[in-house]
């Protein structure tokens, strides 16, 4: 039977995805797609994933899964001796409200307008206005994460597949050198301490000595992001 074909790009979104196949202890192989060199928008990668982002699944059957969410709901739900997905439909709709908001807001709509600003403003004068605005959504979707979280140590009664999408946030934060609300700072050593999420980063080229000594936000400016 073939291998999972997994299509990332180290300290990307992907990096979600590959705790994810890491702690489903499930066997596959690694491309990694070079996105400043534009390897998404060749022939090849683009006959499998057409929208040209990572990461990419392709199942053993051949069939090809995109968006971090998706393929994280499809990870838990097929390796159930993993306990990565509830059974009630409350807790089922909690966490895809959570994956959903922190893959289209805080991801898509405030990280993005940090790392492609141009996406955003085609004049480079309004690239510090479009950056601002990025880091308040950010801001605001880790206040809202928290509230979330509140005294739970992960997204769900334990550890879930919604962890991982939270944990690349907070590591693009911690890259960024920006200050964490104390829910989700705790969240994200936690995650470091991991052994998948250990592993998963020194593969992709990460000193673990260098990450989550983040600062705590204060409580007055938390409050106000709420």
């Amino acid at each position: 039977m073939a291998n999972i074909q997994f299509y990332m790009t180290p300290g990307s979104c992907s990096t979600g995805i590959h705790v994810l196949l890491e702690e489903v202890e499930d066997v596959f192989e690694v491309t990694v797609v070079n996105l400043p060199a534009g390897d998404q928008f060749k022939p090849d990668y683009v006959a499998i994933n057409p929208k040209s982002t990572i990461p990419t699944l392709v199942r053993r059957d051949g069939t090809a899964l995109t968006e971090v969410p998706a393929i994280a709901f499809w990870l838990a739900r097929t390796h159930p001796r993993a306990g990565l997905w509830p059974q009630d439909a409350e807790r089922e709709a909690r966490l895809i409200e959570a994956m959903a908001y922190m893959a289209a807001t805080v991801h898509g709509q405030g990280f993005a307008r940090i790392f492609a600003t141009a996406t955003f403003a085609r004049n480079p004068a309004d690239h510090p206005a479009v950056q601002a605005l990025g880091r308040d959504i950010v801001r605001q979707g880790f206040a809202v994460l928290a509230a979330a979280l509140g005294d739970k140590p992960y997204l769900d009664d334990g550890f879930c597949a919604a962890d991982p999408i939270l944990f690349y946030l907070e590591f693009w934060a911690d890259k960024l050198g920006m200050a964490l609300p104390e829910a989700i700072a705790g969240h994200y050593r936690r995650m470091l301490a991991r052994p998948a999420v250990q592993r998963v980063l020194r593969e992709e080229g990460y000193n673990l000595a260098t990450l989550g000594n983040v600062a705590i936000l204060g409580a007055e400016a938390a409050a106000a992001m709420a």
